[in-house]
């Protein structure tokens, strides 16, 4: 169950910490989302820290605190000693007492500019810091703002105590909650994947612990964030006893659980990039919010020039920017096809960062499944003719509403291995109404949990039944070749037409007039109404 049935509490109060930003003048939700990502860090910053020193007092190890000595906001105060401030002052745990003028004051002048010179090769946050800015305008507006931040963090220790959940997921939900606020397509064609596409997807592709995982246009950290979910649950000896989800999946609250090696060997197993900075520090903080101490979200374009990782990743799960192109001039040089459509470059990514054997899950726009043009063909020929095409899920097109309307499809192939047969599903419902609102089915999941069902059953050609009695059949790789490599549902699906026989011309005259005939029964009728005036 989520966070937002089970506590309506902390689900209020995030609607009132949205609700402070649009009336103290931050109106755009991903510059909110930014600011509030800022306070989060500064607050775990602080708790982390008290841990730390806390946990190293217990076991007598040395532990130097990231609040010790004293912090100069310019070189020039700091060669010349001038105008420092103790760096506890620092620290959310102090500075949260300060009147509202005071506190603004702090916070831009050392506060922000603080965290920014922190040692980045401990944080991966920090590292993406540079470029940031603190733009929260009113005193009024950081105050409330901060108290509501405590507020939260209180409301959720007290959910982790009285119903025995782990803080870590509770704390995840809440990051996870506020992220779906921002409910607008942004730059480059960028939109949140919903989060029960990304649990099927993972579902498919079931990674495993020890697999290097990697989304080449990460946004958010959903598709990481995704993965990870789901090899913590197969971690879990216990989640058989767990309740599905409202979307039929089982997914382990015990984070907490797991043993540091393990934790370790997961957080350093998920590799990020993306070319918006904001998105790069939203995906940090996703995933440190849900456990991952470390995450590696890196800011980079994984289409150009500057990005060489070739056959490093076993798995690949990603839902590439669709509508973009880029520049032929910045176009990596190892990306053969003769296209600047992203959508296409980006399956050809894909497949080279996979090791032979490396397997991907992607979302891509259903006119990759179907365009004759030769890009378009030649993209379906590299998961065809050099890889094992396993399956292609066409989805509805409301399943990304209200970010865009576009019908979607999901992609499987394994580099390397030989395409035989491919699975073809035709989802008709996601367990989702289709409209802007995507409010819930009150009848269950869709297609979901039968499109992980059936995936996972051997191919048998006697039951394959391509008439539309069943929503999925296999084609054989030979039957798409001869179709120029075509990848749409309907072209391969069977139309059978019923023959109708109809009734002799005299026999239907006959019924019509006769004794008990339709004319008799209208006259009768029409005589009754006659009496009764």
């Amino acid at each position: 169950m989520s966070l937002i049935n089970s506590n309506p509490q902390i689900a209020s109060k995030i609607n009132d910490l949205w609700n402070k930003f649009w009336s103290g003048g931050i109106s755009n939700p991903l510059t909110a989302i930014e600011q509030i990502t800022y306070l989060l860090f500064m607050k775990k910053l602080d708790e982390n820290d008290l841990k730390n020193q806390s946990d190293a007092e217990f076991t007598g190890d040395a532990y130097t605190s990231k609040f010790d000595g004293v912090f100069y906001s310019t070189k020039q105060d700091e060669e010349n000693k001038q105008n420092g401030i103790d760096t506890q002052e620092l620290r959310w745990s102090n500075y949260k007492r300060l009147p509202a003028e005071e506190m603004l004051q702090h916070v831009q002048r050392y506060v922000f500019p603080f965290i920014k010179q922190l040692d980045t090769a401990e944080s991966p946050f920090v590292k993406h810091m540079r470029n940031a800015v603190f733009i929260i305008p009113k005193p009024s507006l950081l105050l409330e703002a901060v108290k509501s931040i405590d507020e939260i963090f209180d409301l959720m220790e007290q959910d982790a105590t009285e119903n025995g959940q782990d803080f870590q997921d509770i704390q995840g939900d809440v990051y996870e909650m506020l992220l779906s606020e921002i409910a607008s397509a942004g730059k480059n064609g960028q939109f949140r994947t919903p989060r029960h596409i990304i649990k099927l997807l993972a579902e498919m592709v079931n990674p495993k612990l020890g697999q290097r995982i990697a989304d080449p246009a990460c946004g958010t950290g959903g598709f990481l964030l995704g993965a990870y979910q789901y090899m913590v649950t197969q971690l879990d000896k216990e989640k058989d006893k767990q309740e599905p989800d409202e979307d039929g999946f089982i997914r382990s609250s015990r984070n907490a659980l797991l043993t540091e090696e393990v934790k370790d060997i997961l957080g350093s197993s998920l590799q990020g990039y993306d070319i918006d900075q904001t998105m790069v520090r939203l995906g940090l903080m996703n995933l440190m919010m849900h456990g991952i101490e470390s995450p590696q979200i890196d800011y980079k374009d994984t289409l150009s020039k500057s990005y060489y990782e070739t056959s490093e990743y076993d798995v690949v799960l990603a839902n590439p920017p669709f509508t973009g192109s880029i520049d032929k001039g910045d176009i990596n040089e190892e990306l053969q096809l003769k296209t600047t459509k992203t959508e296409l470059l980006f399956i050809e990514r894909i497949y080279n960062m996979l090791k032979m054997g490396g397997t991907a899950g992607i979302v891509i726009p259903q006119g990759v499944l179907f365009s004759s043009s030769k890009a378009f063909q030649d993209a379906r020929k590299l998961m065809i003719e050099n890889s094992q095409l396993k399956a292609v899920v066409s989805m509805p097109s409301g399943v990304f509403k209200p970010y865009a309307g576009v019908s979607t499809a999901l992609l499987i192939f394994t580099k390397g291995g030989e395409t035989e047969n491919v699975w073809f599903y035709d989802m008709q419902s996601d367990g989702y109404s289709l409209d802007d609102k995507r409010s819930k089915n009150e009848n269950g999941h869709g297609d979901l949990q039968d499109i992980v069902k059936e995936f996972q059953n051997p191919f048998d050609p006697e039951k394959n039944d391509r008439t539309g009695k069943m929503k999925f059949f296999y084609v054989s790789k030979a039957e798409i070749v001869e179709e120029d490599y075509d990848l749409s549902y309907n072209k391969y699906k069977e139309e059978i037409f019923e023959e109708i026989v109809y009734e002799n011309p005299n026999v239907i005259l006959e019924k019509l007039i006769g004794e008990n005939g339709l004319e008799h029964q209208i006259i009768k009728g029409l005589n009754e109404l006659k009496e009764l005036i």
